[in-house]
């Protein structure tokens, strides 16, 4: 009497939604009288209500394992091995129930909600060895739906977040469960997972030796700790080597890192810009271009890469591109460094789309005014219409272009005002100077000078010699 006594206070509480007073009174009803199932039942059914599945699932055991024929004994353990997960253990419990009553429709029900856990289960399992982490995911938010408790499905869930690189949904999974179970290997395996992958070795590998102090055979705690300390030594031995100038080493020391785990995206990220540094050091133009654009297709945000790649592109004149990756660059970081970089290389751009009076002439950019005099006495010869009169009409039209070319490049060059705005890409229009009208033949004139003129005359198949009046 008294055991019931305590039971029905504890009903009344369960009523009430007072499920930790409810869970009080069923433990005082079942320390009063140990041997009634009901009362297991009834403190299995409040510690459901509480979260506390383990528990419940303890004493759904006891009751069923005092009274077999207690149906909803078998209802409760069923929902908790499902709560938990266990969708096989919960199936063998519907099932019993059924043979205890084909009518019961809740057992039906939850019959058919453990299959459909047991097809997620086994559709995560092909995906995570196809690696579409994506699905994985989608398959455990679907099976966590009837089975909350269950840390093998979020542990899972995760993985795959990491793997996606949903580092604060993944650390967030894993953290919730090592509040409740600090020693779970799995849940330590993923926080330092999490820390790999955002290139945080250091602090990963004191959580992977944690997960294997906890579970020493855990394969994937083992792998990512090798893998984590082999990173970080190679990628530190090239570092040494590239601040020593012992370029070459320094290229093959990041090339093997790169080797050593694809799917540490920020950490390759930035061996690809290390080696790409590397590259430039070496001259090797392009193919730090190549390895800037590897660590940028790694990771979008990544500035170093970007002002990497875009001095690459300056210095192999592909101002296009360099504009393009100043322009990324300054539109993520607003500085005055930044800024300035990007109208450099707008000026550049903006230069490169004009005639090149250097490359005309055939001159450095540094070349003093006697070389110039020099250079424009001989392209000047060289292309002048007289010197090609027994040409085709086509090469002397290309020979007389090539003459008002060199002609506007002495006119340009030879005056420090006009120099000094070509070099600084300003429009040589605001000089005054139109190029359309421009009459080379004067320049040829005022250069060579003389009273008589002068002309070209044939000394010889195909040979001329210039002579002065």
């Amino acid at each position: 009497r008294e055991a019931e006594s305590f039971k029905e206070q504890g009903n009344a509480y369960y009523a009430k939604k007072d499920y930790n007073e409810a869970y009080n009174y069923y433990t005082k009803a079942i320390d009063t009288c140990p041997n009634n199932a009901s009362y297991y039942g009834n403190r299995a059914a409040t510690l459901m209500m509480l979260g506390r599945f383990r528990e419940a699932l303890a004493d759904a055991q006891q009751s069923v394992r005092l009274d077999d024929s207690f149906v909803r004994g078998h209802l409760r353990e069923g929902k908790c091995h499902l709560s938990l997960g266990n969708a096989m253990a919960a199936s063998r419990c519907f099932q019993q129930v059924l043979e205890l009553d084909h009518k019961n429709t809740q057992a039906q029900q939850e019959l058919k909600n453990a299959s459909t856990v047991l097809e997620y289960e086994k559709i995560a399992e092909a995906d995570f060895e196809k690696r579409d982490f994506r699905k994985v995911v989608f398959c455990m938010d679907r099976a966590l739906e009837f089975a909350p408790a269950c840390h093998r499905f979020k542990i899972l869930k995760a993985e795959c977040l990491a793997l996606l690189g949903r580092y604060p949904e993944a650390q967030s999974v894993a953290s919730d469960i090592l509040r409740m179970d600090s020693t779970n290997a799995d849940a330590l395996y993923v926080r330092g997972l999490c820390l790999y992958y955002e290139d945080c070795i250091e602090k990963a590998v004191q959580f992977f030796v944690q997960a294997l102090r906890m579970a020493p055979d855990h394969e994937k705690a083992c792998l990512a700790c090798r893998n984590a300390k082999a990173l970080k030594a190679k990628k530190e031995d090239g570092n040494k080597a590239f601040k020593e100038g012992n370029y070459k080493l320094a290229y093959e020391l990041y090339t093997e890192a790169l080797g050593i785990d694809p799917n540490n995206i920020k950490t390759n990220a930035k061996l690809y810009c290390n080696r790409g540094t590397v590259n430039s050091k070496l001259r090797k133009l392009e193919e730090a271009i190549d390895d800037c654009t590897n660590a940028v297709k790694l990771d979008e945000t990544y500035i170093k890469a970007y002002l990497r790649r875009a001095q690459c592109y300056m210095d192999t004149e592909q101002y296009e591109d360099a504009v393009r990756d100043y322009e990324k660059v300054y539109q993520t970081e607003k500085t005055k460094e930044h800024k300035q970089l990007l109208k450099n290389a707008q000026v550049e751009l903006k230069k490169s789309k004009r005639k090149d009076y250097y490359k005309i002439l055939g001159v450095d950019k540094n070349a003093s005014d006697d070389e110039i005099k020099k250079a424009y006495r001989k392209r000047a010869l060289m292309h002048h219409p007289d010197r090609h009169s027994g040409a085709s009409a086509e090469v002397q039209k290309e020979e007389e272009k090539k003459f008002k070319e060199v002609g506007e490049a002495f006119t340009i060059l030879s005056d420090p005002k006009k120099k000094a705005r070509y070099d600084s890409g300003q429009d040589l229009e605001e000089d005054g100077l139109n190029m359309g009208d421009f009459d080379a033949n004067n320049i040829f004139k005022a250069f060579f000078g003389g009273p008589g003129g002068f002309s070209f005359e044939a000394s010889g198949p195909g040979n001329f010699f210039f002579q002065f009046g």
